[in-house]
């Protein structure tokens, strides 16, 4: 029987607290530590004074390509990007370092986050498996999520060619 270093362990409770925080759920911190799953839980309900989400996390690529969820999405991809090549964090604390960083990007420009930690977590995976790519926009220059086989020679994002209805939806409506 291997013995678990208490450096380790010690590590992977202060990962799972930061991961906590930031809103991961519990297959994210059963993913990203070694911890038990029953430990993981207590200390979940510890952290965050209620038990976990119950279901699946979100399996599909299809979310991150819509219109406004694709533009979180690709500021997160991009933030995460850099602060990969320019950092040697683990994987799972350049997520959390980038997902910090787009977090406080929607503060400062007082936008509702759209994306979760979970979902920018999944993203990133998804990012990694090559089930989505980055492709520049052929009007603005950016780069933004999109599927793999998208044409970049004609690729707009939606900032650039928003959809027809885009801002019309009930909260832009006047009642009267």
């Amino acid at each position: 029987m291997a013995t678990k270093s208490v450096m380790t362990e010690s590590r992977d409770i202060e990962r799972a607290v930061a991961l906590i925080q930031l809103g991961a759920r519990l297959q994210v911190l059963e993913s990203e530590t070694s911890l038990s799953y029953e430990r993981l839980l207590r200390l979940y309900k510890e952290v965050a004074g209620k038990s976990p989400s119950k279901g699946q996390l979100p399996f599909s690529t299809d979310w991150f390509l819509t219109w406004q969820p694709n533009i979180h999405a690709s500021l997160y991809v991009n933030i995460h990007r850099y602060i990969s090549k320019a950092s040697e964090l683990d994987d799972i604390d350049a997520v959390m370092k980038a997902y910090r960083m787009y977090a406080e990007q929607m503060v400062a420009s007082d936008v509702e986050p759209l994306l979760s930690f979970t979902r920018a977590w999944r993203l990133t995976r998804f990012m990694d498996a090559g089930m989505l790519v980055q492709t520049k926009c052929s009007c603005c220059g950016g780069l933004f999520v999109s599927e793999p086989y998208e044409n970049a020679r004609h690729f707009q994002c939606g900032l650039c060619n928003p959809p027809a209805r885009a801002g019309k939806g009930r909260a832009g409506l006047k009642l009267h």
